[in-house]
């Protein structure tokens, strides 16, 4: 929440949209529908909500132009509210400014190239040729590895790890707990023992990439793992060795992508999902939350594989079903064959 406010008239100067009513109205903070208070701006993004939107207290609303005439609020009138509020948003609640300088405690190497620019917190390590770009925040008690490359502007958060030679690069933010760049699942069966194949490859995140706290995306085998251009990542995914994620690619919490597996741009992985290793997701797929995909998906489309649930003595009796689905199968063919026997002589008599 902002101390002075934006009038309208500013918040459609800054973000655009069509402005219906007083310019001058001053707003303070964004709120839900149902929650907001005078001095408040709420948002109408799906028309199953437009019922509450005659009760609202809101002092104006962001509505697309199917609904510019619904309320005699003030309001702004744009294509996609929701991305609008998400705009405004952020411009009402700018992240909290880093202030530049290193703090004592932190060890860093005569090697590396940190910028005046840079935030650097208490307790972080940076290694040997560590190269930051201007106006990197490290928080505390991160860890950056030799070699390691951070673009402009990137925001590393607290207890952050990021292995050597990863890069990670401009206007990025990586949450508290992640892990970059350590060891992919790498191992030779030989003799009834397990031999450790080297990970050499690295970590690669391009521009504008966010990951969620406690992710980890591990090192490449041989070529980099690469995280592409406006990935989204939330909490707890794991990406393994060799992955690729394709631009602009969202993927919620609790996700896990086997290695070498390859994620086209434009697609939305739910919460849960399991994608096996080396699959080829093609852009634009959808993944249905909580689902295993287990063979390449080459067409945009969404994707489920999970059973709705279900009372547990419903769920074992269901499953005791599926087991026998193979021998049902057969008497069904069985049974086909029989009708077709019969069936015949009459329609041969018939003729």
């Amino acid at each position: 929440m902002t101390n002075t406010g934006y009038s309208l008239g500013e918040i459609v100067s800054r973000l655009g949209g069509e402005l219906v009513g007083d310019a001058g109205l001053v707003v303070y903070r964004l709120a839900s529908l149902s929650h907001a208070k005078p001095g408040q701006i709420t948002f109408v993004s799906n028309p199953k909500y437009l019922s509450q939107l005659s009760d609202t207290q809101a002092s104006a609303v962001i509505v697309n132009a199917a609904c510019r005439d619904v309320t005699i609020l003030p309001r702004i009138v744009t294509e996609n509210p929701y991305a609008y509020f998400a705009k405004l948003s952020a411009l009402m609640n700018p992240a909290p400014l880093t202030e530049a300088g290193i703090h004592p405690s932190a060890v860093i190497d005569v090697s590396a190239v940190v910028p005046a620019s840079c935030s650097i917190a208490s307790n972080v390590f940076i290694g040997k040729n560590v190269k930051l770009a201007d106006n990197v925040a490290v928080g505390p008690g991160s860890v950056l590895e030799a070699g390691v490359s951070i673009g402009e502007n990137t925001r590393i958060a607290a207890n952050v790890v990021v292995y050597h030679g990863c890069t990670i690069g401009n206007d990025c933010a990586v949450a508290s707990g992640t892990i970059i760049g350590a060891d992919g699942f790498g191992y030779a069966e030989e003799n009834g023992r397990w031999v450790k194949i080297p990970q050499v490859g690295a970590v690669v995140i391009q521009d504008d990439v966010e990951i969620g706290a406690n992710t980890t995306i591990d090192r490449g085998a041989l070529d980099d793992t690469v995280i592409e251009q406006g990935v989204k990542l939330d909490n707890l995914i794991q990406i393994g060795h060799n992955c690729r994620i394709g631009a602009h690619t969202v993927i919620a919490g609790c996700v896990g992508i086997a290695g070498s597996a390859r994620i086209g741009r434009h697609c939305r992985i739910g919460g849960a999902a399991m994608i096996l290793g080396h699959l080829d997701i093609a852009d634009g797929v959808t993944i249905s939350p909580g689902s295993m995909i287990t063979r390449s998906l080459n067409k945009a489309d969404t994707y489920t594989a999970l059973m709705p649930f279900q009372a547990h003595n419903d769920w074992l009796r269901t499953a005791a079903h599926i087991r026998r689905l193979g021998e049902l199968t057969e008497r069904v063919k069985q049974l086909e064959r029989t009708l077709e026997l019969i069936e015949k002589p009459n329609r041969t008599s018939k003729d």
